[in-house]
């Protein structure tokens, strides 16, 4: 596995808003189903799939901490598998975008990667609350076009909207997020251009390849 404890610094720089360009809206024809070879990961298990035992340290710098701890489950880095960048947290940008989730980062350098799992007994789902404005991921359903589905953290409480299954495939050493909302796997949009170029949308019916797939890296603060 390619998961690793990470040490936080400094926030990044804000993005600039332009307007989003046309994309793939998400097909609503059938529900999404767990593919073959994926296993869903509930709140003990994370800590144990996400270790870092044995693990290579992702590309950060040292010596740093995080702004805000996360609580409950754990504290990650999603790095997406198919551009290799590390989701941010877009809360500079102005709305609707505010707080859009985009793989756009080389490394882990502040809080703008850094995400709190929070496991939900009751719906056996994780909530995510983003340390760059703690603020929860939710799915955007009621957005139209190219920002249909888009994740945002924007939400100060997680209901259904927030919430996510978390699978993970051992023999590709990947996860894969599927939403409570509409039953979508979050996909990267890597073929996006402007603000939303590398966005994270809830619109795949299946995990089919990398565009779906993420590398997840604990953060130890």
């Amino acid at each position: 596995m390619t998961s690793a404890v990470l040490s936080l610094s400094a926030l990044l720089a804000a993005s600039a808003l332009a307007a989003p360009a046309a994309g793939a809206a998400p097909r609503n024809d059938r529900p999404a189903a767990a593919p073959a070879g994926w296993e869903r990961v509930d709140g003990s298990e994370l800590a144990r799939f996400a270790g870092s035992e044995g693990r290579t340290q992702a590309p950060a710098a040292s010596g740093r901490s995080a702004s805000a701890r996360a609580d409950d489950s754990g504290t990650y880095a999603l790095k997406s598998a198919r551009n290799g960048k590390f989701t941010a947290t877009e809360k500079n940008y102005a709305a609707p975008n505010t707080g859009a989730l985009r793989a756009r980062s080389a490394a882990v350098t502040g809080a703008w990667e850094g995400f709190a799992f929070e496991w939900h007994e009751a719906t056996q789902t994780y909530a995510l609350k983003s340390l760059a404005n703690n603020r929860y991921v939710a799915v955007e359903g009621n957005y139209t076009g190219n920002a249909q589905n888009v994740l945002r953290a924007r939400s100060t409480g997680a209901g259904t909207w927030e919430r996510f299954t978390l699978y993970y495939n051992e023999d590709v050493d990947r996860w894969a997020l599927q939403s409570a909302l509409n039953g979508r796997f979050v996909a990267m949009e890597n073929s996006y251009t402007g603000s939303l170029q590398y966005a994270l949308r809830a619109r795949s019916l299946e995990v089919t390849g990398s565009w779906e797939q993420f590398e997840l890296f604990e953060i130890a603060g």
